[in-house]
């Protein structure tokens, strides 16, 4: 399935140019998808096509949308936090720069654009509607970094990554899918991905310190250099001593360039002594099993079962992994 999706991108992203700089331009295009990853949105939009009688011809444009959304959304990302690495290898801003990043960034959104005509109508529409919400938790993310906010609710924090997380990891991929082979998404299914998509994010950020790197594949501790603000931070906070809370929010309130290794390592292991991160996990655990629950019922009705096994697999895996 990752062969096929891979072969539609490659397909469409242009291949060479005379002009020197373009044809740099198409190879900065082709970095973070040559690179790798899950395919995790494109994978689960398919499955859902399937499980309700698409052919593999008519889901494969969506698949591949979300792919290059996820593409192109990661290097404007790591620009934004300033990331050093993406898939084990350099950002592609500490590559290039971040002016040739950005507009590499810009341009395989275009070509996302012309993934996504390739789709029904109704699909695009809701492929709009999957950005919108991704965009507006995102500018909730860098507000609370720009604004130096760190007393924030778990509601706060619950609504941003709904936003953020959800639409465009769970429930914009499986309401696509089913709108590609013609089928209506069932009234759970908003509910089913706001929870997963909770836990997969709360489950992310406890991993991030927590992890061995091998496993996880990115930077442990990362969350802390970019200065995130996680249900971990947030449930530290809250209970930290005075003098703790001073040190908190003097180091992290520093931009990535002046943030020092010795004072991210105090906060590290801080985090991890608390039991905050266990107590993110129990959070974690209880919008895993709910959502699991309605994802259930969702797909009850579906014709083609093998898909769906794999789908509630895949979902499962995600949602209660520990790497």
């Amino acid at each position: 399935m990752h062969e096929q999706i891979w072969s539609y991108i490659d397909g469409l992203l242009p291949q060479k140019h005379a002009v020197v700089q373009i044809n740099a331009l198409y190879h900065m295009m082709r970095d973070y998808p040559r690179r790798g990853g899950k395919m995790l949105r494109g994978s689960l939009a398919l499955l859902t096509a399937q499980a309700y009688g698409s052919t593999l011809d008519r889901a494969l444009p969506l698949a591949a949308a979300l792919e290059l959304f996820q593409n192109w959304v990661l290097i404007h990302d790591d620009i934004a936090d300033n990331s050093e690495e993406r898939r084990g290898l350099p950002a592609l801003h500490q590559l290039h720069g971040v002016p040739l990043a950005l507009n590499a960034g810009d341009a395989l959104h275009v070509y996302m654009w012309q993934a996504v005509f390739d789709c029904p109508v109704d699909v695009r529409a809701e492929f709009l509607h999957m950005i919108h919400r991704t965009a507006e938790g995102q500018h909730i993310d860098l507000s609370w970094v720009a604004e130096q906010t760190w007393d924030i609710s778990v509601n706060r924090y619950l609504e941003m990554v709904q936003l953020k997380t959800a639409y465009y990891t769970i429930i914009g991929p499986l309401q696509m899918g089913m709108k590609t082979a013609g089928h209506q998404a069932h009234p759970l299914l908003t509910e089913a991905g706001l929870c997963l998509g909770s836990a997969f994010q709360i489950r992310d950020d406890v991993l991030n310190l927590t992890a061995e790197f091998d496993a996880y594949g990115k930077e442990i501790g990362g969350d802390l250099w970019e200065g995130k603000r996680t249900l971990i931070t947030t449930d530290f906070l809250t209970q930290a001593s005075d003098d703790q809370r001073a040190f908190f929010l003097k180091a992290m309130n520093r931009p990535r360039s002046d943030k020092r290794a010795e004072d991210m390592e105090i906060l590290h292991t801080w985090l991890l002594e608390s039991g905050s991160t266990h107590r993110a996990m129990e959070v974690a655990q209880t919008e895993a099993e709910r959502g699991l629950a309605c994802l259930s019922e969702v797909f009850a009705d579906a014709p083609h079962r093998h898909p769906v096994e794999r789908i509630l697999s895949v979902v499962r895996n995600l949602v209660t992994r520990s790497f």
